[in-house]
């Protein structure tokens, strides 16, 4: 999938994913895509929560072989 700006949390336990990925999402334009790499499992439950919350759009997020998860937000 195409986007914009990537944020790579891998490592990163929560809140610190959520937290880079509003501080990408406040730099972007509306409809533009934010790609997330994170490695926190509670992160799958987070992204769609904040998605909820926010108005942003949670376009796609996948498994990735490395125990790893991405996400694809589409700014409001």
């Amino acid at each position: 999938m195409d986007f914009d700006k990537e944020v790579d949390a891998r490592g990163l336990n929560c809140p610190l994913p959520i937290l880079r990925a509003k501080k990408a999402l406040a730099e972007m334009q509306a409809g533009q895509v934010l790609h997330v790499l994170a490695t926190d499992p509670g992160s799958v439950k987070d992204f769609a929560a904040f998605a909820r919350q926010t108005g942003n759009e949670l376009v796609a997020h996948n498994e990735l072989p490395d125990n790893a998860y991405d996400f694809f937000l589409r700014r409001k």
